[in-house]
């Protein structure tokens, strides 16, 4: 599909090109407030890294926060100075909402966990319209049961959720629902509709909440800012970067004002810098403590005060606007929702056009809810660590033991950019494989953003100098999956086949960057420079025996099929890249030829056979494996039955015969191989007789494995659920996988939902669950085992079943399963919230969709962080291309 981009036809597409091009800045304000500043690495200054501890929910009331904000549904300004969101109190909870409340790491019994609920049900790229829902509860709510209840149960036990406390029996909830839409790029109007979704009249103290970061607490030259009242339904906001802006409200008997600083004196017992603090709304409003907020009328912080008494079934609508005038005569008036209507209709407009097949409105809802997602989880996101690591100037000193508990390594780091993130409470930091993925669903619907993230992450300020990625903040020298190189590529590809336009200078940009990390990993990461890979972590939480990114029980190394697998990968994707390049500049033939040379050389390592070799393919079972190299001992083969033995299928490119006609230097280097390397060479395929123009495939795996995996890959009692791919076989599920060593015993067990597993803590699992990033590249790969085999290799799936498919047949059976998490079955129950009751019945409740960070491997129950939609998002690109491929879905 194409929808070219000669005419920008639509409103949307016009209000991106202005933007691109600095005419108009409608990306200037958008949803970048996090949803968890609390407990982040950023905000901690502890002595031994304690990030969960030493900045918690409790104290996020009163104390000011370093390098962000976090609110409800929320906004800013791109560089966060000036921030909107909604605050409420039902008048029985202990404080007002003004944030989301969830476990820590250490609290919950499957890790940290976001006990609210929460949707976002529409945005555009420019953000000129957007829609959130929070559904708060009319009861206290439940911080201390939630808490205790989650103590209790250990890892084997599910998770305690907020709708098993019982506070939404009865439908006892509101439902509050935010839009924004722009009227220009600097003219916000903002619509706040509640509705009593209970059976009996009640208030909702509605507290919508203008405020500043703080920026002027941590040294002594940093101009505060000021929020002041004009007259009694306007406010004025003056910060000295951004300038002036005005906030409109309807008149209301309180307003609220205050500073967004810490209450030193409730926390640590000091003495405030001000009587008026970050919790003085709060102290005023449930406290009764009158001296609370600035009766002058002024501060950094301010609300005004809606009291709303909604009966039963009864809905009603706030009208706000942050504008760059204070002359706007009537701002709630017929223009006020024409401004809305209109750009409702222009997202409509804009989102028919990407997707122009004929799409029942089940599978619409599921595809734009997870763009929504994707464009609601940006965030700007701040963080210097050389300042970090010293302290402030009017702060404590720090420790002198934290500046060498983390990242001190990174001292060059200068984040302060809008960057798309996991999921902005459970994962509010961006994580470099994660965002790779983010940008494949991206692209189809703002390509330059999509760019942007990935040419961002290999800048001078991210990038080290050594060339290594940072990974994510609690360790940015951990280790990722190289996908950078493959994101890139195909974000490349999808503008091209969806807006009709080549960016070969962001592709360049981006390839001399790789250039750097790709010699990075093979400095790094080939300990005994045999072409073989460890890289230790590898985002695959719980996946193995052991902890791969410590130091062994055994001692020794891992030498990974999964690592190694990724490296063949990163070779084609580069060299993929590079003869692309090389059509407008023979130079990149040269360096086509280095990476098509390494793949070789990995692949050899690989798969060699004999007394030296590192042998990862195991003959026997006819899977591929880690392999330990324990000192002074023989090799052992771990033998996990898990995708790391999947993984080498992503590894594979075709090399089509006019690219080689183009380039003929490139194509007398693969000849003179085909030639004179025959023992490197059998993992170079072409069909029959091979001329030297003819078409090459590279893969790690040749048919005869590519059948053997599959075969185990396509089995419903090993890898294939009804939902996707599994992580690990089912077949441990009867046969765990165990390891001895003189003091412990190792052992893998099938776990189709959380780990039971402490080895990274946290809630990611990856001993049986279904991931879509995984399932993606498998798609990927089998659809180019297909464009080179073609329809004559065919493969039994599901394995046992007696139905044959050719590879591309294959694909979409996975995307189909994939899909079906979130459908409808025939009995109207969605797979994704299983025997969720109000999910899958209530009329409020069933049309909501969450993007899980992971699935259920047996039944596709959503797990794992519940707003994941960065990479499982991926679903949207997913339907996108299955309603090309079927043209009606």
């Amino acid at each position: 599909m194409n929808i070219q981009n000669n005419n920008l036809s639509t409103q949307e597409e016009q209000r991106l090109e202005a933007d691109l091009k600095h005419e108009a800045y409608w990306r200037r304000w958008g949803p970048y407030l996090s949803e968890r500043q609390w407990g982040t690495v950023r905000e901690d200054y502890s002595e031994d890294g304690s990030a969960w501890d030493y900045f918690s929910h409790e104290q996020s009331l009163s104390r000011a926060y370093r390098w962000g904000e976090d609110g409800i549904c929320g906004i800013s300004d791109n560089h966060q100075r000036l921030c909107f969101a909604i605050a409420l109190w039902n008048g029985e909870d202990p404080i007002i909402k003004e944030r989301l409340f969830g476990l820590t790491g250490s609290q919950g019994n499957h890790g940290e966990d976001v006990k609210e609920y929460y949707f976002y049900l529409d945005n555009t790229p420019s953000h000129s319209y957007m829609k959130a829902l929070y559904k708060y509860p009319q009861s206290a709510y439940p911080y201390a049961d939630l808490v205790a209840e989650n103590q209790q149960r250990d890892r084997k036990s599910s998770e305690y959720e907020l709708l098993e406390t019982g506070i939404f029996a009865e439908n006892r909830y509101f439902d509050v629902l935010v839009e924004y839409a722009k009227a220009t790029t600097e003219d916000i109007l903002i619509k706040i509709t509640v509705n009593n979704r209970g059976s009996e009249t009640k208030t909702l103290h509605l507290l919508p909440t203008l405020w500043f970061r703080n920026t002027w607490s941590w040294d002594n030259k940093s101009k505060k800012p000021l929020l002041k009242k004009i007259n009694p339904g306007l406010i004025e906001a003056e910060h000295p970067t951004l300038g002036k802006r005005w906030f409109y409200f309807p008149q209301t008997m309180e307003l609220f004002f205050t500073e967004n600083e810490t209450n030193k004196q409730a926390l640590f017992g000091e003495k405030n810098d001000s009587p008026y603090t970050k919790d003085g709304i709060n102290n005023y409003l449930v406290n009764s403590q009158k001296d609370a907020i600035n009766p002058e009328m002024s501060g950094t912080k301010f609300s005004p005060h809606y009291c709303l008494e909604l009966e039963p079934g009864e809905t009603k609508v706030l009208k706000l606007r942050l504008a760059n005038s204070p002359e706007i005569k009537q701002p709630f008036e017929t223009e006020f929702e024409e401004t809305f209507q209109t750009r409702i209709q222009e997202a409509n407009e804009f989102y028919q056009r990407l997707s122009p097949c004929k799409m029942k409105d089940e599978w619409r809802n599921i595809q734009r809810q997870a763009f929504a997602g994707l464009l609601w989880t940006k965030q700007y996101y701040h963080y210097i660590v050389e300042e970090w690591l010293k302290g402030d100037p009017t702060q404590p000193p720090v420790p002198e033991s934290r500046k060498h508990i983390r990242n001190y390594q990174w001292i060059h780091l200068f984040n302060d950019d809008i960057i798309s993130m996991p999921d902005k409470w459970e994962y509010p930091w961006y994580a470099v494989w994660d965002l790779a993925f983010h940008a494949i669903p991206l692209a189809i619907v703002d390509p330059n953003f999509a760019k942007h993230q990935l040419d961002l992450i290999t800048r001078e300020w991210y990038m080290h100098a050594n060339g290594q990625l940072p990974a994510y903040e609690w360790n940015f020298s951990d280790v990722n999956p190289p996908v950078h190189a493959w994101a890139t590529w195909r974000v490349y590809q999808i503008e091209k086949e969806v807006y009709g336009r080549s960016d070969r200078q962001f592709l360049e940009r981006v390839f001399q960057k790789l250039l750097l990390n790709f010699t990075w990993w093979v400095n790094q990461k080939d300990v005994e420079g045999n072409n073989v890979f460890e890289g230790g972590f590898l985002g695959l939480d719980n996946i193995g025996v052991f902890d791969r990114s410590s130091e062994l029980p055994t001692g020794g190394h891992i030498e990974q099929s999964d690592g190694t697998s990724w490296m063949a990968m990163y070779c084609l994707d580069m060299l993929t890249i590079a003869l692309e390049l090389a059509i407008e500049n023979e130079v990149y033939e040269d360096i086509a030829s280095k990476f098509f040379e390494h793949f070789l050389y990995i692949v050899d390592a690989m798969n060699h056979v004999g007394t030296d070799g590192t042998q990862l393919w195991n003959e026997e079972d006819g899977f591929y494996y880690d392999v330990l190299h324990p000192p002074d001992q023989e090799d052992v083969p771990l033998k996990v039955r898990s995708i790391v033995g999947l993984i080498p299928l992503f590894a594979v490119a075709i090399i089509d015969s006019e690219t080689l006609k183009k380039l003929p230097n490139f194509q007398k280097r693969v000849h003179w191989f085909m030639q004179n390397r025959p023992d490197l060479s059998e993992n170079i395929a072409c069909m029959e007789s091979c001329s030297i123009d003819s078409e090459r495939l590279l893969a790690i795996t040749g048919p005869d494995r590519l059948r053997i995996i599959l075969e185990k890959m396509l089995d419903e009692n090993e890898f294939f659920s009804d939902y996707g791919i599994r992580s690990l076989s089912r077949f441990h599920a009867e046969n765990p996988y165990i390891f001895h060593t003189q003091e412990e015993e190792y052992r893998v067990d099938y776990e189709p939902a959380e780990s039971t597993s402490e080895m990274f803590g946290g809630n990611s699992n990856w001993r049986g669950p279904i991931w879509f990033p995984i399932n993606h590249l498998m798609i990927e790969s089998l659809q180019r085992f297909h464009n080179y085999f073609g329809e004559d290799f065919r493969v039994e799936c599901p394995t046992g079943s007696g139905q044959m498919m050719n590879l591309w047949e294959v694909s979409l059976e996975i995307e189909a399963r994939l899909i079906k998490i979130f459908l409808k079955d025939e009995n109207g129950k969605r797979p994704v919230y299983g025997q969720t009751e109000i999910f899958q019945n209530d009329p409020h409740w069933q049309d909501l969709i969450l993007f899980y960070e992971y699935f259920h491997g047996d039944n596709g129950v959503g797990l794992g962080a519940s707003h994941q939609t960065g990479w499982t998002g991926l679903v949207a690109k997913l339907i996108q291309q299955r309603s090309e491929y079927v043209c009606e879905i």
